[in-house]
């Protein structure tokens, strides 16, 4: 058997319970490591889906790994237990900072993402195996399997729960690692230092844990600024605000007096031509309707096209949906946002609901004379689900009889199917759609999609109506007649592949597919 020194029946009970208790505190810390660098793969790599999945996975593979590796160390497991605690804890508390920092030198940072994501992983299954092994001295095996893997996964459990609601909306992907780190610092205390006889070098234990505890107070000093430096080298221009939120990563950069709000990486807008995207998603749908006393926003936190929609004087009850309180938060806040959205979000007339717009349109009773829709680009599953059939025959059934309702649709240009597949979806949702375009510098070409029920309007109809729009009793920077017959005609190539592009359902997310195949790079 692999043994230490015998030891009193009191000690091996006391050791025993602090082995389980360093389980559950390094199952949590394992899970959120886990969840942080799935997150930090997500903002820097985008495609959410296949990143989280991709890190899991290879952490559960590692740790396959680790734990076959374990079969090597025969003696002083109670040393390797240490060791293996105080290299997760500086692991885990630099993880971050690492894949940042080679995102500013690298295309290829997700090479740093899946190495951290691999040595984690094999240092947390390097480790169980060695708990197991030193608590066989003091319980049977089925006692000891069963116990040990038990404070494990309720670890695991905390973990989950502690990063959604806390690591995450509070400490952000700064702090959070570092706090990761410190707890399996201090797992790794909680042994060496009661039970320090039952190692065969204590002394040097003693060393390489204030050593690491030193680099990892070092780390959590220097964690902003490295993690600012990683990040400016993905923005043009200066960061003047960023936070990570529960939801997303929110940037604001600044060239000259101009400002651009980045969330997860993708341009929202530019203060300057924001005017040629917001414009044309508002006016032409509130300009078809006489009557146009309740509006629903869905998305549009950032209160500019809120603004827009306020411009008439006729409506009475403004709706806004969006997720992220922290987005709405800044835009009532934060000079940046109140100068260009003129306090939208906190006029008498608007409602702010913090609440999943597909959750919201499920429950919702009102009618609605408009439903104009400004939502991010449909990059996963949950987004899709937004630009589905299902989704659209719901707001069809919140509209009035004469509604109207518009949604950003993506770039045309960039993006040809996943445009069409969201006009054609629209349709499938019962509405007769038309699909508009132009041209925003910082953005590129963009486009929107506007319908009316079917039994109203033919798509023919419809196109004719908003050629007519004369938009000269509302402001505007942009839009007028001539722009409005300009939007609405598109060149050859585009909607001649309609009849191979699939509707979007709930069940068949072809438009994440179709976004994907988009040529983004050239964007």
């Amino acid at each position: 058997m692999e043994t230490s020194s015998p030891i009193g029946k009191s000690t091996a009970v006391s050791l025993s319970t602090t082995l389980k208790i360093c389980m559950f505190a390094t199952g949590a810390a394992a899970t959120a490591t886990e969840y942080t660098l799935a997150t930090v793969a997500s903002y820097l790599l985008g495609n959410a889906i296949l990143q989280w999945t991709l890190v899991i996975s290879l952490m559960l593979f590692a740790m396959g790994l680790g734990s076959r590796f374990s079969r090597r160390l025969i003696d002083t497991l109670m040393d390797y237990y240490v060791l293996t605690e105080l290299a997760l804890s500086l692991f885990c508390a630099l993880s971050a900072l690492f894949c940042f920092w080679a995102s500013a030198f690298t295309t290829q940072s997700s090479l740093a993402v899946y190495f951290s994501a691999c040595v984690v992983g094999f240092l947390i299954g390097l480790e169980v195996p060695l708990v197991a092994r030193i608590n066989e001295r003091f319980e049977t095996l089925r006692i000891n399997i069963s116990s040990v893997m038990e404070y494990d996964y309720y670890g695991a459990l905390a973990g989950g729960a502690l990063f959604a609601f806390f690591f995450l909306p509070v400490l952000g992907l700064t702090y959070t690692p570092m706090v990761l780190g410190g707890m399996n610092w201090l797992a790794g205390g909680l042994i060496l230092f009661p039970f320090a006889d039952l190692t065969k070098r204590p002394g040097l234990l003693k060393f390489a844990y204030f050593s690491i505890g030193g680099l990892i107070l070092l780390a959590a000093f220097f964690a902003k600024p490295i993690i600012l430096y990683g990040e400016q080298h993905k923005y043009k221009d200066k960061i003047v605000y960023e936070e990570q939120t529960q939801y997303q990563k929110i940037v604001v950069t600044q060239w000259k007096d101009n400002h651009w709000l980045f969330l997860n990486g993708s341009e929202q807008f530019s203060t300057y031509d924001e005017e040629r995207y917001h414009e044309p998603l508002v006016h032409p749908a509130l300009s078809l309707i006489k009557e146009r006393k309740d509006i629903l926003l869905l998305g549009g936190g950032d209160g500019l096209a809120a603004r827009e929609i306020l411009k008439y004087s006729d409506v009475e009850s403004l709706t806004v949906v969006d997720l992220d309180p922290a987005m709405t938060r800044l835009a009532r806040e934060n000079p940046i946002f109140t100068n260009i959205n003129k306090g939208a979000l906190d006029d008498p007339r608007t409602k702010v609901i913090h609440q999943d717009a597909y959750q919201f349109i499920e429950n919702a009773e009102a009618l609605y004379d408009a439903v104009i829709i400004d939502l991010p680009d449909p990059k996963t599953v949950s987004l899709s689900l937004l630009y589905s059939e299902g989704f659209y025959t719901r707001v069809r059934q919140h509209l009035k009889p004469y509604g109207v309702v518009v949604t950003q649709s993506g770039s045309p240009l960039y993006s040809p199917d996943a445009f069409v597949c969201i006009k054609k979806t629209m349709e499938a949702g019962g509405f007769s759609a038309v699909s508009f375009q132009n041209s925003v510098p910082t953005m590129g070409r963009w486009g929107w999609n506007i319908g009316v029920k079917k039994e109203r309007m033919t798509a023919g109809e419809l196109k004719n109506r908003l050629n007519e729009l004369e938009f000269k009793d509302i402001e505007t920077l942009f839009i007028n007649r001539d722009a409005m017959i300009s939007m609405t005609h598109f060149g050859k190539g585009l909607f001649e592949r309609e009849a191979t592009i699939e509707v979007n359902t709930r069940i068949n997310h072809v438009l994440t597919r179709y976004y994907r195949q988009g040529d983004w790079d050239l964007y």
